[in-house]
C-alpha cells in the first residue's frame, strides 16, 4: 500500500487531483457543522444579491436562497449519489462479467448479448428512458445512472476474466476440489479487483456528469432539494443577467469532474504491474545525463570511442549499475564483437551511445562516448536525433517488433531516408529498391509492398539491415540480429554484413554470444561480465588462448563439431544482481580459480601487448592452448 501512494505522488497532475478532491470531500462532510444558512429558505426580498455581500459570500438565486450553503449541500449529495451509482455498477456489472467470463459458453453468449442491447442504445437516451418510466426523482436517477453503466464494466470485466479463468492455477483449484463460488471468490476476484478500482476510479466523475444532467432537465433531484444539476438548472434563464448563479454550480461541478478523472489517471498507472518501477510518464527523448564528474578527453583511438561509461537504472529505492566503467573503441572499417551471457550488460552499453536508454529508470552517470572526436553522451536531442540513422544506425534483435506492422517495408524505408534528407516518391523507391537488392531480397520490386507479417524473419532482418543502411552511416550497431534465425539463414546474414562492411568501409559493432558469429565476423573481441569489460583482444588471439577464467568458460560451453568426444562444460551459479555487486571480482563466486586475493579491492583491466585481462590470476598462456 505505501508502494502505492509512492507512486501516486510521484504523478503531479494525480496528486494535485487528490488533494483537491480530499479538500472538496472533507468540506461536504463537515456541511452539517458549519455555520451556513437553510439551503432551502427563501427571501424574495433578497434574490439575485452579488457575490462578496455580507451574510452571503457567493450572492443569492432567484428565491434569495444562500448560493454557498446551496453549493455545500449540492456537493455533498451530487458525491453521495455520483459514488453510490459509482459503487453499484461496478458490483453488479463485476458480477455480471465475472459470471460470464468464468462459466462461458452458453452462459457467456445469453449473459453478454442481454449486455450489448443494452449498449446498442445511446447511454443518455436510455437513462432518460429509465427515468421516465420510474418517475423523477434523485433516488431513480441514481437508478437510471447505475444502470447504463452495468455494461461498461461487465465487458470489462469478461474479458479480464476469460484470460484468467484458463490459467493453470485456476486448474489446480478445480483439481483441489474446490467449488466454482470458490473460485470465483478466492482465485478470480483478487485478480480483478484491481481492474475494478480502475474502472471506477476513472467513471465516476462521467457518473456525477450524468446524474448532474438528469437534475438539470429536472429528472433528478426535486424541489426544495437541490444538487449542483439542478441549481444550474434552476439558474439557466437569468444566465445573462445574473451569471453568478450558473456559474458558482458549474465551477464546483468542473473541480469535481477534474480532480477525480486526474486522480483516477493517477490510480490506474500505479496500479498498473507495467509501471510498477515508477515510471508514470513517456521515457524521455534521450537517456538522462547526471555525470559527477569530467568525463575523459578523447584519446584519438578509433572511429567510435567509449571511455568509462556509467549507465544505472534509478528504480524506486535501488540502483543497478548496468555498466560500470566500460572502454572500447572501434575502427573505421572494423567489426568489434561484443559477447557476454544474457544480463552482462552489452546492449545497455550500445544503446548508452546514441541516448536510446529509456529515461526514467535509466541514467548515464559517466564517461563518454566520442564519435570522431565529438561527445554524444550528453549532447542536444537536435544533435542526437541528426545522427541517428545517419552517422550510427542500430539493428535490433527482433525485426518483427522494430518494423511497424500496419506499413509496408518499401513506405518505412523511405521514411528512414526522409528523416535526414528530403526526397521525391519516385527517388525514394527507387533507393528503397537498390537497399532491398544490397540486401540480397530476390524480387525487390515486389517484395517492397509487403507489410512485415507477410515476410520470413530472415526476410525481416534484411529488411532491418536494409534500414540501418538506408543513409550511408559511418557506424552500425548490431544487437544480437541474428539470434531468432536457423543457422542458413544466420549465416547468410553474417555474410551480408561482412560484404557490406568491406565494401563500404563500415565499422561494427557486433553484439552476440555466439562464439561462432565471433569468429566469423569480428576482428576484435570485447567479454563483458557484470556490466564490466574482462577480456578484449584480437579474435584470434582470445579463441586460440583466452586469458581471463569466465572467457575460458564461456568457450569451453560450446560444443565442438567433429572434434571427437568431449564434456561439454557449464559455468555453475548465476551472475550477480548488478544493485549488490560483491567486492573484487564479480566472477569470483563461480570462478574455479579464486583466491583470497580475488574478492578484495577493484580490480583493473590490464593491458599488455594489444590484449587486456581484468583478473588477479589469469589462465596461462599454456593452459589456455590446451
Amino acid at each position: 500500500m505505501t508502494a502505492f501512494f509512492v507512486l501516486l505522488a510521484r504523478n503531479r497532475l494525480a496528486l494535485l487531483g487528490g488533494i483537491v478532491l480530499a479538500c472538496v470531500v472533507f468540506l461536504a462532510l463537515i456541511t452539517p457543522i458549519l455555520p451556513l444558512a437553510d439551503p432551502d429558505v427563501t427571501n424574495t426580498s433578497n434574490r439575485f444579491q452579488p457575490v462578496f455581500l455580507d451574510g452571503a459570500l457567493l450572492g443569492t438565486d432567484h428565491l434569495g436562497r444562500d448560493l454557498l450553503s446551496r453549493v455545500m449541500w449540492g456537493t455533498r449529495l451530487s458525491l453521495a449519489v455520483g459514488f453510490a451509482a459509482a459503487i453499484a455498477a461496478a458490483t453488479i456489472g463485476a458480477a455480471i462479467g465475472i459470471i460470464a467470463g468464468y462459466y462461458g459458453g452458453r452462459t457467456d453468449n445469453i449473459i453478454m448479448r442481454g449486455v450489448d442491447m443494452l449498449m446498442a442504445f445511446p447511454y443518455i437516451l436510455l437513462a432518460l428512458a429509465i427515468v421516465a418510466a420510474l418517475g423523477p426523482g434523485l433516488f431513480n436517477a441514481l437508478i437510471a445512472v447505475a444502470a447504463v453503466n452495468v455494461p461498461f464494466f461487465a465487458r470489462n470485466i469478461r474479458g479480464i476474466t476469460v484470460g484468467i479463468a484458463n490459467k493453470e492455477f485456476v486448474d489446480a483449484a478445480r483439481l483441489a476440489g474446490m467449488s466454482n463460488s470458490r473460485i470465483i471468490l478466492s482465485e478470480i476476484l483478487p485478480n480483478v479487483i484491481p481492474v475494478i478500482v480502475i474502472a471506477m476510479s476513472t467513471t465516476i466523475g462521467w457518473m456525477i456528469l450524468e446524474t448532474a444532467g438528469l437534475s438539470f432537465l429536472g429528472l433528478g433531484s426535486q424541489p426544495p432539494q437541490a444538487d449542483l444539476g439542478s441549481m444550474l438548472g434552476e439558474a439557466r434563464s437569468a444566465l445573462i443577467t445574473n451569471p453568478h448563479t450558473s456559474i458558482v454550480p458549474g465551477i464546483m461541478i468542473l473541480i469535481i469532474v477534474m480532480s477525480i478523472n486526474l486522480l483516477g489517471d493517477g490510480v490506474r498507472d500505479a496500479l498498473d504491474p507495467r509501471l510498477k518501477s515508477g515510471a508514470l510518464s513517456r521515457p524521455m527523448a534521450a537517456t538522462r545525463v547526471d555525470r559527477a564528474e569530467t568525463p575523459p578527453a578523447a584519446s584519438g583511438v578509433g572511429l567510435l570511442e567509449v571511455k568509462a561509461l556509467e549507465t544505472q537504472f534509478h528504480v524506486k529505492n535501488r540502483i543497478y549499475r548496468a555498466v560500470g566503467g566500460v572502454d572500447l573503441h572501434v575502427e573505421k572499417g572494423e567489426c568489434l564483437g561484443i559477447i557476454g551471457e544474457s544480463g552482462s550488460g552489452k546492449s545497455v552499453t550500445a544503446l548508452s551511445i546514441m541516448g536510446l536508454v529509456a529515461s526514467p529508470p535509466g541514467v548515464i552517470t559517466g564517461g563518454a562516448a566520442y564519435y570522431d572526436g565529438e561527445d554524444l553522451i550528453g549532447a542536444p536531442y537536435r544533435r542526437l536525433r541528426d545522427m541517428r540513422g545517419r552517422n550510427v544506425s542500430y539493428i535490433f534483435q527482433d525485426p518483427l517488433a522494430t518494423l511497424h506492422p500496419l506499413y509496408r517495408v518499401g513506405d518505412q524505408l523511405i521514411e528512414a531516408i526522409r528523416a535526414h534528407r528530403p526526397i521525391g516518391k519516385a527517388e525514394g523507391r527507387a533507393k528503397a529498391i537498390e537497399l532491398l537488392k544490397a540486401v540480397r531480397i530476390p524480387n525487390a520490386e515486389k517484395r517492397i509492398n509487403d507489410y512485415p507479417h507477410e515476410m520470413s524473419g530472415g526476410m525481416r532482418q534484411r529488411v532491418g539491415i536494409a534500414m540501418a543502411l538506408a543513409n550511408d552511416p559511418d557506424i552500425i550497431i548490431a544487437d544480437e540480429p541474428t539470434t531468432a534465425l536457423d543457422v542458413t539463414v544466420q549465416a547468410q546474414v553474417l555474410t551480408i554484413l561482412d560484404e557490406l562492411r568491406r565494401s563500404r568501409g563500415l565499422a561494427i559493432v557486433f553484439i552476440t554470444h555466439d562464439f561462432g558469429v565471433v569468429a566469423q565476423l569480428c576482428d576484435r573481441v570485447a567479454v563483458m561480465y557484470a556490466g564490466r569489460i574482462v577480456e578484449e583482444g584480437a579474435t584470434t588471439d582470445i579463441l586460440d588462448a583466452p586469458r581471463h577464467p569466465y572467457t575460458a568458460r564461456l568457450m569451453a560451453c560450446v560444443p565442438e563439431l567433429g572434434g571427437g568426444k568431449r564434456r561439454l562444460e557449464a559455468i555453475p551459479g548465476l551472475p550477480p544482481v548488478v544493485d549488490k555487486l560483491p567486492e573484487g571480482c564479480a566472477f569470483a563466486e563461480r570462478c574455479d580459480r579464486v583466491q583470497p586475493d580475488c574478492r578484495s579491492g577493484g580490480i583493473a583491466l590490464v593491458r599488455k601487448d594489444g590484449r587486456g585481462v581484468r583478473c588477479v590470476h589469469p589462465v596461462d598462456t599454456r593452459e589456455a592452448a590446451e
